[in-house]
């Protein structure tokens, strides 16, 4: 979908990275500009899968020859994408002004927590420090409980990559009528703040209100996961009163005089209760089987292991290539061929090459 675009990526951690392997994954030409050692970050393989279809060059940014080089590959990109501390690029000399000197069409991304211009730009921060300032994190845990959202989900990957990937095309797409390139300001804060609106949304009937548990989406005990007899869990959010019905009926209380009261909020905690003690009863096998294909709107809660093994993964949507166990691309589209999981490249696998294309060898 995106054949003929032409991203060059600044190695970094998180967001960035996975912006980068979305365009990669919807077509686009991605040049990874690697640093000429990993610098061995915790946690981060050497051979990530967040590289995945994309072109590697080793460039160190501190040396002007490689400056040039990089200057020249920006000259011929569609769009850029970094994620340093605001500055860092500027003193490199890879700012914006540079970049959109050698190329006045360039779509430059800058992915941050914080934003360019904030009283914590200059500040350090990660993926939960990030969404508990936006106000995303607040509703993220059962009642009781202290928020706990799971990892880089909400913040580093919602807020902030998929922010960043949608201001890149939207850049790109207006360049395409105007010629002129801009500079795309993703910041985690605001990414994750957005994606409230929804509960900002359901907020304006009163049913969101800021007390933790006494809400639509999170006080419920019918939208909540529960523990089973085995150790594992189950999810149950039947919202709507039809499948709420159908629910009470695959588990004999279509009757309950209490349970039949779905929105009355006073009985909410009792009857969480009850059915927690219901769910501990079997393992998650057993109720698996019995709300299986249902409107019931209940399911296991799989680790990505379970999920590859899972009959829905008839989509091919997990994928276990070389050792790596990774998603397919999302969205997908009618006029598009199968997905095949792509080469993850060398550290500066394609530095040669992309050299002698730039006339630079």
């Amino acid at each position: 979908m995106l054949q003929g675009i032409r991203i060059l990526e600044v190695e970094g951690l998180g967001p960035g990275p996975f912006a980068a392997m979305t365009l990669a994954d919807l077509g686009a030409e991605v040049i990874c500009v690697h640093r000429p050692d990993s610098g061995h970050t915790p946690g981060i393989p050497e051979h990530s899968l967040l590289d995945r279809g994309k072109r590697s060059i080793t460039l160190d940014l501190k040396e002007p020859a490689d400056v040039e080089t990089f200057l020249a590959l920006t000259a011929t990109a569609d769009g850029l994408i970094e994620g340093f501390r605001p500055g860092v690029m500027e003193r490199l000399g890879l700012g914006p002004e540079a970049c959109h000197a050698a190329n006045p069409a360039l779509v430059y991304g800058r992915m941050t927590g914080w934003g360019q211009n904030s009283p914590l730009a200059q500040t350090a921060g990660h993926d939960l420090n990030y969404i508990s300032l936006s106000g995303a994190l607040w509703y993220t845990s059962a009642p009781g409980d202290a928020p706990l959202t799971p990892a880089t989900l909400v913040g580093d990957i919602g807020g902030g990559a998929m922010y960043l990937v949608a201001g890149m095309l939207a850049g790109i797409m207006r360049v395409k009528s105007t010629g002129e390139g801009c500079v795309v300001d993703a910041a985690i804060y605001d990414g994750s703040a957005h994606m409230m609106n929804l509960l900002m949304s359901i907020r304006q009937t009163g049913n969101f209100g800021v007390k933790r548990g006494a809400n639509l989406l999170d006080g419920p005990h019918w939208s909540r996961t529960y523990a089973c007899a085995c150790g594992g869990y189950v999810s149950v959010q039947c919202l709507e009163p039809k499948f709420y019905a159908l629910f009470l009926d695959k588990l004999g209380l279509a009757e309950d005089a209490d349970l039949q009261q779905q929105f009355e909020k006073s009985l909410w905690p009792a009857l969480t209760g009850r059915l927690a003690g219901i769910f501990a009863s079997q393992p998650r096998d057993h109720w698996a089987e019995l709300f299986g294909g249902s409107d019931a709107c209940v399911a296991p809660v799989l680790n990505p292991e379970e999920a590859l093994a899972h009959p829905m993964n008839a989509r091919g949507t997990w994928a276990e290539v070389q050792g790596a166990l990774q998603a397919a691309p999302a969205p997908r589209f009618s006029n598009q061929p199968e997905w095949v999981p792509p080469v993850i490249p060398e550290r500066g696998q394609h530095t040669e090459e992309l050299l002698e294309e730039l006339g630079l060898k």
